[in-house]
């Protein structure tokens, strides 16, 4: 039985659920995975299959209609639906992060409005931070929503790589309002934009151009959203509060952090199955490549880097569930697994040799979606200065 990436203490109904989504996994993702990659095409049927699993609402509260599950149990379907097709747990990532944020910020009316259409999949959400000119530095957002006399807003800008922004139909978008505030962080705002799925003019004075052409990470649309004169309610103010915004995003980044270190766990792991699978069927100078010293030592440390990945993912998710700041926890797990998960993808390319170059093997696609996880929810040099100032603080003279 493998004994890599399990996880002590589950309750009975955390282990029949990724049962379930393991078996789902097994059936629907893998074996289509690497031709609809191939294709960029949208994985439609195993996103249906997904809403009628309740994913889409597996942490949503069941006063809504959710499983009302913990982050835990979360990231550790998206540990399995990652090891299918990592593009699949992107579906679900930018999703949750929008009801997450809802949970824990929106209004009771916003609440009402949009949960338990989000826990069915009816509403699928996306969100928004970066723009085409700012990279990480999201202080510096241009988009900019402008009070009118009657108190609504028109919100005009270009916001850039947005998962889902074309299957989106609600999007929480950061912008810059005036706030009077004497820092730039407290003069954003989270709005929570409805469109139509689709791209072109998706609602008035909304344009969602096209799929933006990427190396890795096919199937799920990643897109730019365009806002010319959009006017919207101070009521989709996240909150009913201006000014909140920043604090808002980061709260729903951090736990973003923890899905991409489980979706680089889920990566990592069927990148070591595949590895250790090939070395054991390839011969070379008369003997199996896993008999070979250089094979074996691969292999050794490829599963040492899937479990110490997977640890440190339990770790930042079950400190969140306790109600504490995950910060630390979330930005190292982040920044070993995906740094973790390249490795060991690499790794058994290798192992696959000239192999691994061609696309009928599945490694091949596995070594074009890694990089995605090493600067998705903040660059590994993000981590380290998150990680740096918490130790800081941690350890203050």
């Amino acid at each position: 039985m493998a004994r890599l990436a399990t996880t002590d203490g589950l309750t009975e109904e955390q282990q029949e659920i990724l049962k379930v989504v393991r078996q789902f996994v097994e059936k629907e993702i893998l074996p289509v995975a690497t031709e609809l990659e191939h294709k960029d095409e949208y994985p439609t049927d195993i996103v249906e299959g997904l809403k009628e699993l309740g994913i889409f609402g597996l942490m949503i509260p069941e006063e809504f209609g959710g499983l009302g599950e913990s982050l835990l149990t979360y990231a550790l379907v998206v540990e399995e639906i990652a090891r299918g097709w990592m593009s699949v747990s992107g579906v679900i990532n930018t999703h949750f992060i929008v009801a997450y944020m809802l949970m824990h910020h929106g209004t009771d009316e916003q609440k009402q409005k949009y949960l338990p259409k989000m826990a069915t999949g009816e509403i699928r959400g996306a969100f928004s931070m970066s723009e085409p000119s700012l990279g990480s530095d999201v202080s510096a957002i241009s988009t900019k929503a402008v009070k009118g006399d009657d108190g609504n807003y028109t919100i005009d800008g270009q916001k850039m790589w947005l998962t889902n922004g074309g299957s989106a139909n609600l999007v929480a978008v950061l912008v810059k309002t005036d706030e009077g505030a004497d820092s730039v962080y407290k003069n954003m705002t989270t709005f929570l934009v409805e469109k139509e799925s689709g791209f072109g003019e998706t609602a008035q004075g909304i344009t969602i151009p096209g799929k933006i052409e990427k190396m890795g990470y096919k199937g799920v649309d990643t897109t730019e959203m365009v806002f010319e004169g959009h006017k919207i309610s101070a009521d989709q103010i996240l909150g009913g509060e201006p000014g909140k915004g920043f604090y808002q995003m980061m709260d729903g980044v951090e736990v973003g952090r923890v899905n991409v270190a489980a979706r680089a766990v889920g990566l990592a792991t069927r990148a070591f199955e595949l590895g250790i699978a090939y070395s054991q069927q390839r011969e070379t100078f008369g003997k199996k490549i896993a008999d070979h010293q250089a094979v074996l030592f691969r292999l050794a440390e490829m599963g040492t880097k899937v479990e110490a990945a997977h640890e440190m993912v339990v770790k930042a998710a079950r400190i969140k569930d306790a109600g504490k700041r995950n910060d630390l926890e979330a930005g190292m797990a982040k920044l070993l697994a995906s740094e973790y998960c390249r490795d060991v993808v690499e790794d058994s390319f290798r192992i696959h040799g000239g192999y691994g170059f061609s696309k009928e093997y599945e490694i091949e696609r596995l070594y074009r979606e890694a990089p995605m996880l090493l600067i998705g929810e903040g660059t590994a040099d993000i981590q380290k200065m998150i990680i740096g100032r918490r130790l800081l603080e941690d350890y203050k003279a």
